[in-house]
This record gives C-alpha cells, structure tokens and sequence, in this order.
C-alpha cells in the first residue's frame, strides 16, 4: 500500500481533546459516583489512548478490559459484519460497565457490542465514544457520551489508524487523498 498517495488536515488539536476528556470524565465520574467499581471495556484497537487519558480523569475506582472486534480490515468502507476477535476476561453480572469505543460510524459495531454485553446482565451499561459521525448511521444508536460530532471525513490520529498507520498522531485528522 502506498502511503505517499494521502495528506493529513488537523481537526480536531491535542488540547481541545485533552479538555473533552477531563469533561467527559467529570460527567461519567458524576454519573457512576457512588459504584463500587466501574468496568470500562474498550473497543481495541483504536480506543487505547482515549481510554488511557479518561481513565486517569476518572474520580471512580476503575477496572479496564478489552474487547477487540472487526469490520473494517484495511479498507476505509464499513463491513457490516462484525466479528468479536477478542472478548473481555471479567464477569459485568450486576457490574457498572462503561463501553469505550473511538468512533461510531454506521453504528454496527456499537450496536452489536451493546447487544452483546446486554445480554450477560450489567447493573448499568452506558457508552462513550471519542468521535461520532451522524451523517453514516445506519443503524438506531447514539452513544452516551460524545467527545466531538464529526463530518463524514476518514480520521486518522489519538489512537485511530489508517491500515495500521497514524495512531501516534496527538492530534484528530482528516485523511485526504492527492493524485
């Protein structure tokens, strides 16, 4: 694959992220007070540095666990199909659980994620994700909490990856593509 074929366009700065998450971490902390501990399950591979930094943020006793599913492959369209590669160790019976994922696109992969949670019986399961785009929907579905609503633009940086590429960046940026 050619990497040369692509620039990138800041959105979305290093700093305007670190302030959501401090906020997003205040509202979800207020939210769950009181728990005796909250599970946060994030959506690998692209979750890890937004789980990293809301974590530190949080005001809550926490235990972090992952989940690794797949749709994408190195394509930049949405397979509908969504298979879980890796599913967490812990039990969320009765537990608080909040769901982290990176990006919500066509809303598959939340979707089928919630669904499956759901069903092994959680207290209380919200969801946050970094970055939603409304304008792809294709499924009912809205996280809980929202980092930024984003245009329909390919996104690479803060943990979001380009086939693998890209998730250093500090930053969140639009991937555009030149002759």
């Amino acid at each position: 694959m050619d990497h040369s074929n692509y620039v990138i366009d800041e959105m979305i700065s290093a700093k305007s992220i670190a302030a959501r998450v401090e906020t997003l971490a205040k509202e979800i902390s207020e939210y769950f007070a009181g728990t005796d501990k909250l599970i946060v399950v994030g959506l690998l591979r692209g979750s890890f540095m937004f789980i990293a930094d809301l974590a530190r943020e949080f005001d809550l006793p926490v235990e972090i666990d992952f989940m690794e599913t797949s749709s994408y492959g190195n394509s930049t369209e949405s397979s509908r199909e969504v298979r879980i590669l890796k599913d967490i160790r812990g039990e969320i019976e009765g537990r608080d659980v909040l769901l982290v994922e990176d990006i919500v696109d066509t809303g598959h992969t939340l979707n089928h994620v919630v669904k499956l949670l759901q069903s092994r019986n959680p207290k209380r399961l919200k969801t946050c994700a970094l970055l939603d785009k409304p304008s792809r929907r294709e499924v009912d579905i809205k996280a809980d909490w929202i980092g930024f609503e984003i245009p329909d633009k390919f996104v690479v940086g803060y943990g979001i990856d380009y086939a693998q590429r890209n998730r250093n960046l500090p930053h969140i940026g639009a991937v555009r593509f030149i002759e």
